[in-house]
């Protein structure tokens, strides 16, 4: 739906025509790099976050953050900026595979083919073309992410005192997971285009891809594939959110 508009023109029959042409299998494309890369970008994403988080701690005293004073609002929103300008390049190679594995229609194109070509074509940087693409989309995604991740456990904690902290957690990494991807998503289109292909910069493709599709399909063209995306956006986040949350009480209980 972002790469192909033309073809793949709603989520109904975009499914139907994979399906016909491709099989089942096919919606597994790019399912080893996806993995491979969501791992390596999850720890490094959350590790910075916990990180600043510790480096550049609220001024509120202990008290006052368990009173319905509102935290800081700016500085969840900058540090998750910050955090994906550190997951961007860690992302980066897996999301270039599996844009590419994704748009080869007809064919059973593996990761390690796919990685042949793209070195044989354009040489070891064919791994960070679109840098600058990547960044645009996890700055804004991660800024958002974590924003709004803190101000809605605040909100559900102080507004909603008998929920318990696992669903506190499970709600608003959902949310937050949907708002970081509806706010994303204008830079995420063009940032698939420009992957996809195998002319590609480092840096230099992007801005003109995002023009070219506002041009060509309007501004609504930026937000192709939104659907789909905001339905796995709340079960996958709300569950990452969950298992971080109580993996670290893990840690500090017996740690």
């Amino acid at each position: 739906m972002q790469t192909n508009p033309t073809a793949y023109n709603g989520v109904a029959q975009s499914t139907i025509s994979i399906f016909r042409n491709e099989g089942l299998a096919a919606f597994w494309k790019g399912a080893v790099p996806t993995a491979l890369g969501m791992a390596a970008e999850n720890a490094m994403a959350f590790g910075v976050n916990e990180a600043l988080k510790r480096a550049f701690p609220d001024d509120q005293s202990a008290a006052q953050k368990d009173s319905k004073v509102l935290p800081n609002l700016f500085k969840p929103f900058l540090m998750g900026a910050i955090t994906g300008c550190f997951s961007a390049p860690v992302l980066l190679p897996s999301e270039i595979i599996k844009a590419k594995m994704q748009v080869v229609v007809g064919t059973n194109s593996s990761s390690n083919q796919i990685i042949k070509k793209m070195l044989a074509k354009q040489g070891i940087r064919s791994l960070f073309v679109g840098l600058d693409a990547q960044l645009m989309r996890d700055c804004s995604f991660y800024g958002f992410f974590f924003g709004s991740y803190e101000l809605m456990t605040f909100f559900f904690r102080n507004y909603v005192p008998s929920m318990p902290d696992e669903v506190n957690y499970f709600l608003s990494g959902g949310f937050a997971g949907m708002l970081g991807w509806s706010m994303a998503m204008p830079f995420d289109v063009p940032k698939t285009n420009v992957q996809s292909r195998y002319d590609t910069k480092v840096v230099g493709s992007y801005f003109p891809e995002l023009l070219k599709i506002a041009k060509q399909r309007g501004v609504m063209g930026l937000y192709s594939g939104l659907g789909p995306t905001l339905i796995r956006a709340f079960p996958a986040n709300a569950a990452l959110f969950l298992g971080v949350e109580t993996g670290k009480k893990m840690f500090d209980d017996f740690l």
